[in-house]
């Protein structure tokens, strides 16, 4: 019987070979030309992407969802809604099919264009994200005009709370600072809707809002001396049997690839632009130290020793450094090496039926994870990582 690895190298080397009705269709013998294409050719990385959403797509109830909650089969919930944003930046990408872009454009349609249920809930806002790449892409102001009044109304009536995340007897989804960004996830859920709201509208007032917080969860969370994020203050004295701190590592990612987001929607030169490219720039240089050996970085980021591979925070580091060095900001020399052993890595985590394993489910910390472990945010992560490596490649 095959093994595991040798399914996974044939489902990649016959990647080109299948028709997408037939994701879990066995793939042909593999080659290791063929094989070696999806590291090297940006082609190849896209139709890896395509082939993915399409076997995403094929399952949008969450039946397939290990720890599945009352919201994963919700497109407006966050688990699934970064799928959708993934979604826009492959239907961005040069010879992708039509029906990935349509495909956003149809959920919106069947949502109303309606963002998540609570207004001030960073993690509602993120579905907003895709809807208004769908306004520019075929969906006009109805696709606009919801997430504009959501946000309206955030304006209107601004959140005030401190920022520590303390859980009352209720329960956590009943902690006071959730009307804010007080847990860093949310970096990357509401910042680049309302940055990119003000650049559809020409009204600075929800980019102003967005920084203004942004800043003030970063002042708050961030710690200069690891030059990490924590998930949120109850992590900030937490120690591991070592002695070392918690850095969740798609705690970070989130944060990470939300800046990879956020800084093109910010004026060029402006004071948040520049401060915010140096944040980047700085957690970038940090990230690099910490990725394994095998490419991945590790559940908890300064534990690595015996941790498992896991493919969200991985997808999101891949995507922020790629971006990152095709934008400028990074040296190639230095982080390209970085974006490519995480790409690899990302590559070994696609499972014999075409889906995205290793990804650690929902939680707010480090925990365990299995090559079986699959959720709709780390196949978003990987579509953002596979464009962006795909545009990095192009020419090169």
């Amino acid at each position: 019987m095959p093994s595991r690895t040798m399914m996974r190298h044939a489902l990649l080397a016959g990647l080109m070979a299948l028709a997408p009705a037939c994701a879990t269709t066995a793939a042909a013998p593999a080659t290791s030309a063929v094989a070696g294409d999806v590291l090297r050719d940006p082609a190849a990385m896209r139709a890896l992407a395509v082939r993915m959403a399409d076997w995403q797509l094929a399952r949008l109830d969450g039946s397939h969802v290990a720890r599945a909650s009352r919201e994963t089969g919700d497109p407006r919930a966050w688990e699934q809604a970064v799928f959708w944003v993934g979604l826009t930046h492959l239907a961005d990408a040069a010879g992708t099919p039509p029906r990935i872009g349509q495909a956003v454009l149809d959920m919106g349609r069947r949502t109303g264009w309606q963002p998540g249920r609570l207004p001030y809930f960073a993690d509602d806002h993120v579905i907003t994200q895709a809807y208004l790449w769908a306004a520019e892409n075929g969906g006009g102001e109805e696709a606009r005009g919801p997430a504009r009044a959501t946000f309206d109304k955030v304006l209107a009536d601004r959140p005030k709370s401190t920022l520590a995340f303390v859980v009352p007897p209720e329960g956590y989804s009943a902690a006071e600072c959730l009307v804010r960004w007080c847990w860093c996830d949310a970096l990357f859920m509401a910042p680049p809707a309302l940055a990119e709201l003000s650049n559809q509208t020409g009204d600075p007032r929800y980019r102003d809002f967005a920084t203004a917080e942004f800043w003030a969860t970063t002042d708050f969370l961030y710690d200069p001396v690891e030059q990490l994020y924590y998930r949120d203050s109850r992590f900030f004295e937490r120690r591991d049997d070592q002695g070392r701190k918690q850095f969740w590592s798609r705690g970070n990612g989130w944060v990470f690839a939300g800046m990879a987001r956020m800084i093109p929607l910010l004026p060029e030169g402006s004071a948040d632009r520049l401060r915010m490219e140096g944040l980047f720039q700085e957690m970038a240089a940090r990230l690099a130290t910490l990725q394994k050996d095998d490419g991945y970085w590790a559940p908890s980021l300064l534990a690595p020793e015996g941790s498992p591979p896991e493919a969200s925070g991985t997808a999101f580091y891949t995507y922020g450094m790629a971006w990152g060095i095709k934008a400028g900001l990074l040296d190639a020399a230095t982080y390209r090496p970085a974006a490519e052993r995480g790409w690899a890595a990302l590559t070994r985590a696609v499972q014999p039926d075409g889906g995205l394993g290793w990804v650690q489910q929902v939680s707010d910390r480090p925990e365990q994870v299995a090559a079986s472990d699959t959720q709709y945010y780390g196949v978003g992560g990987f579509m953002m990582a596979a464009a962006a490596m795909a545009d990095l490649h192009e020419g090169s």
